[in-house]
């Protein structure tokens, strides 16, 4: 997302950047960043040592951001599936469900420390003054759309406080809402959309305060209350205020031991996908927290985390909070697919099937070519297109009418870039799980993409070019943009690999291993005395920020260490020459890049420890507003740097430094294989790998030199040698290494 793109002032993502920040302090100035950390030794090296001031909660469906003074807790209310849907610029975004406010008088001034543990995603604060003295705990149930708080009372006087629920201020389109008790004491709210939108949509939330009528308490030294904040939307449940006051009624002491039950043991598995154990405790920090919060905001089938996760703080988000297709929107799941985390990777797919009709639609209308897909820069869910032009956008900007950037009322700066984009993360997933099921259901989408640039690829001489494709939003015109050339291959040949895998399409494959064999070699120009990459063949040669010149090699994935050498010096010498390591808008790509061409692995842990430094406690980097796509850098790059599976040939500990101990557990490659291994005192041992369809494995002797026994299924036993290691393997099955 470039600076053109359309901009509010950031009035939703800075109170979750700011007002989040939980710390130490001796006034109640607000909560301030510090940073806090546990080192006792976690079962399994996962992070139960690690916790965070910066209570960001949630459940992957429902999100609760905590923010406020110690006397004044506010806690956000967010659904993953509580939007304005309407397909129309500065119209269609997703909505705030509505706040709960605790409120403690007698806390005012009070010091604090306010953690979020990672480990059981429990939020614990501790407030104090002259003789008050509270305890908080929260958390967000892992099974149930439910907000659990603990307020105790640790002082030697009786603590008043009341908690209640409230609606957001009214805004600028039409809405129903509704506030009130029900006849058993529980509070609600209820907002919802279903005047001018094309698909209607509510939310409701409900508090229980047990024993109190109008959600006000008081507490004799000792004393605990539990209270619990249910939400619900229309798309889970017909009655949603119905379903939310029945959830909130239901949670009696009972009822809430197993919930914590559940969700401590939800979160136990979560952890258990994958670990890893490396020496740097900041960047390990930051890899866990990176998944933390992606667990915590991204489950839901038909509605993944939108721009700013489901942390929505004020309206309208900046850029609508949507989805945007030329990187934002695939950055956070990165990490995901390496990291066994496939829950959370699956919702980024749901609204790209959805705008299969749109991207027809634009396909045919803008270029001409039946079946392709071509998508603008925005959409929402279900098929809404967020930054479809529409009056209001006519009425700020007239000029971006006539000035190449709209196509068909389509906002797309230019670019014929989004849908092959859209594919990086599908191809990531495809191969690294084989997983039939999720290739039928993606397989449509990739086929429309690749028919697009089947028919849009122009035949120059004895290659194809791409023309007319901007490289940054608005550069119209430009010729060969070296992203797309990279998006472009990956497309054709995910589709052939799909087809076969499918046993589909096959009189379409050789037309496009054609394009793909025969299209443009990526543009190259000298800077400091070294080839580097130029951005096009004709028009943008270089830019001063972002990372479109490394994204051919990640994610496209078209770069790696099995390529040219030449090409691969190219490639290094690009890294060096862009030095993009805390880039505003590409850092995500641009860590990993380095990786697959076998960058210094000093020099990247180097800059990924100064990045890792560079966030505020939840998570977020710093001056970069753009919310959770940074939480892909680091789990991304550690594991490509310990288990890289790429080219047909997985390699252990490729590119890390010998001399640094490290060791990771089921990291999953291409091939739909799960490694574990360790580097220890420089000898790699503990090497196992879980082969979940039977794929036929490639690996590089992680004993150069050695003969290497390998142990399958049954004991069988068998002995492998040479450079590269070459194994069948059975599906569901485990095999150990060791040299001989």
């Amino acid at each position: 997302m470039s600076d053109t793109t359309m901009k509010r002032l950031l009035s939703a993502v800075w109170p979750v950047l700011f007002l989040l920040m939980v710390s130490c302090s001796s006034g109640n100035q607000g909560f301030l960043p510090q940073h806090v950390v546990h080192f006792e030794e976690p079962p399994q090296h996962i992070p139960s040592r690690f916790s965070v001031d910066a209570p960001l909660l949630g459940n992957g469906y429902m999100g609760v951001a905590m923010s406020g003074s110690p006397e004044q807790l506010d806690f956000y209310l967010n659904r993953n599936d509580f939007w304005r849907l309407v397909s129309a610029h500065d119209e269609s975004f997703p909505a705030i469900a509505g706040r709960l406010e605790l409120a403690v008088p007698a806390l005012e001034g009070a010091s604090y420390e306010v953690e979020q543990h990672l480990w059981d995603a429990t939020t614990k604060g501790h407030f104090s003054k002259e003789g008050v003295s509270a305890s908080l705990e929260a958390y967000v149930a892992a099974t149930e759309d439910i907000l659990v708080l603990k307020i105790t009372n640790e002082g030697g006087e009786c603590l008043a406080g009341r908690a209640r629920l409230l609606l957001p201020d009214p805004g600028c389109f039409p809405e129903k809402r509704e506030e009130g008790f029900t006849p058993e004491g529980i509070q609600f709210i209820y907002r919802g959309f279903a005047q001018s939108v094309e698909i209607p949509s509510a939310s409701a939330s409900a508090l229980l305060v047990p024993g109190s009528p109008d959600g006000s308490f008081s507490l004799s030294p000792g004393e605990s209350l539990v209270m619990a904040c249910a939400t619900a939307g229309s798309f889970k449940a017909d009655d949603c205020l119905r379903e939310a006051s029945r959830l909130a009624a239901a949670c009696d002491a009972r009822h809430l031991s197993g919930l914590k039950k559940a969700h401590d043991g939800w979160w136990a598995s979560y952890w258990n996908q994958s670990w890893v154990r490396i020496p740097d405790p900041d960047i390990e920090k930051q890899y866990y927290l990176s998944l933390y919060g992606m667990a915590s905001c991204s489950r839901d089938p038909d509605f993944p985390p939108s721009l700013f996760g489901n942390w929505i703080t004020e309206e309208i988000p900046a850029w609508m909070g949507d989805y945007h297709l030329n990187y934002n929107h695939m950055a956070p799941y990165y990490g995901l697919y390496s990291s066994n985390r496939l829950e959370q990777a699956n919702p980024y797919y749901g609204p790209l099937l959805a705008a299969i009709p749109r991207g027809q639609f634009y396909s045919e209308s803008v270029c001409g070519i039946p079946d392709g897909i071509l998508l603008p820069v925005g959409i929402g869910p279900l098929g809404i297109e967020t930054t479809r032009w529409s009056a209001s956008l006519e009425k700020a900007h007239p000029q971006w009418k006539d000035s190449g950037n709209i196509e068909y009322g389509g906002m797309f700066w230019g670019q014929k870039s989004n849908s092959a984009y859209a594919v990086c993360n599908l191809a990531m997933q495809f191969y690294r799980t084989l997983d039939r099921d999720f290739t039928e259901k993606v397989y449509p989408f990739v086929k429309g993409v690749t028919t697009f640039w089947e028919n849009y690829l122009t035949l120059e001489g004895d290659r194809y070019v791409i023309l007319n494709d901007a490289i940054h939003e608005g550069t119209i015109g430009t010729k060969n943009p070296i992203c797309s050339l990279g998006l472009v291959r990956l497309v054709m040949e995910t589709a052939c690999d799909m087809s076969e895998f499918l046993g589909v399409d096959a009189g379409l494959r050789e037309a496009w291993k054609d394009r793909h064999d025969r299209l443009a070699d990526y543009p190259l120009q000298e800077r400091s005395g070294k080839t580097v990459f130029r951005y096009t063949e004709e028009g943008v040669f270089w830019w001063d920020d972002n990372t479109l010149g490394i994204q051919h090699i990640y994610p496209a994935g078209q770069i790696g260490l099995e390529s040219d050498p030449e090409l691969l010096e190219t490639a290094r010498n690009t890294i060096r020459e862009m030095n993009r390591w805390m880039d505003f808008n590409g850092t995500n790509s641009f860590f990993p890049a380095a990786v697959r061409v076998g960058y210094p692995a000093d020099s990247i842990l180097t800059h990924l420890h100064e990045f890792s430094l560079h966030t505020y406690p939840n998570g977020f980097q710093r001056d970069n507003p753009h919310g959770p796509e940074n939480w892909s850098t680091v789990p991304c790059t550690v594991n490509e740097m310990l288990c890289m599976g790429h080219q047909g040939i997985v390699r252990l500990f490729p590119v890390w430094p010998r001399a640094l101990d490290a060791a990771f557990h089921q990291l999953r490659v291409e091939g739909a294989f799960l490694v574990s291994a360790t580097l220890q005192d420089g000898e790699i041992s503990g090497v196992i790998l879980l082969s979940e369809q039977g794929a036929s494995l490639s690996m590089q002797n992680p004993w150069p030199g050695q003969k290497v026994e390998v142990a399958g299924p049954g004991g069988e036993k068998q002995v492998l040698e040479g450079q590269i290691l070459l194994l069948s393997t059975s599906p569901g099955s485990r095999y150990r290494f060791r040299p001989l």
